[in-house]
């Protein structure tokens, strides 16, 4: 039995019942092997949820890549809109995306400093992947010049703010919030090169 297989059983009942409801028993059961068997790969279950949390966000950002891959022939808005609602149904569908946020929002208080050292290198690498997508569609014309870098921390501070639906409230919640929020957002993104570069009057 490889470490492969303990893991991919944790990732499913840590998603589901979070670090301190998850039983090493009921893993162990799922795999098909004796409690004690576990020890032979993790040295505990602290141990065990932290490699299965690294999985996770691992699986996340190979995930957002590969829809970025599989969208590239969107347009920016398109593609960053869509991205909204791809995340929603990716929490939905795997249980990485579950572990990964849930713990984003509620590390286990004893492993705080350990979850926050993946969880801020995570949010930096998102914000530099999508300041070089926004600098690449600039030059592209796909949108005005704008402050890359600034759009790209108000687009994860946007996620982030609805985000908190898909834990609390509800699917219909969510895209209730995206869709009242998007416009708003992409508008504001214009506004920032209009105040840039404001539009003279003719004739002034």
């Amino acid at each position: 039995m490889t470490a492969d297989s303990i893991r991919n059983a944790a990732l499913f009942h840590f998603a589901k019942d979070g670090y301190e409801g998850a039983s090493l028993r009921a893993i162990a059961d799922e795999v098909g092997i004796k409690k004690p068997s576990i020890y032979a790969h993790f040295s505990g279950k602290e141990d065990l949820f932290m490699h299965t949390l690294v999985h996770a966000f691992h699986e996340v950002q190979r995930h957002t890549l590969e829809y970025f891959r599989d969208h590239a022939h969107l347009p920016l808005e398109e593609r960053l809109q869509g991205l909204l609602a791809w995340f929603e149904q990716e929490y939905q569908d795997h249980a990485s995306a579950r572990l990964m946020l849930r713990n984003c929002y509620y590390p286990p208080p004893e492993l705080y400093s350990q979850v926050m050292d993946l969880v801020y290198p995570f949010l930096d690498g998102m914000e530099r992947a999508l300041t070089r997508l926004l600098q690449r569609a600039i030059r592209e014309g796909d949108v005005p010049p704008v402050p890359a870098e600034q759009v790209a921390i108000a687009f994860m501070t946007f996620l982030d703010g609805i985000t908190v639906e898909i834990i609390y409230g509800s699917s219909r919640r969510y895209k209730r919030r995206m869709d009242a929020a998007w416009p708003v957002f992409w508008n504001g993104i214009h506004s920032l090169n209009e105040k840039a570069h404001p539009i003279v009057p003719e004739g002034d």
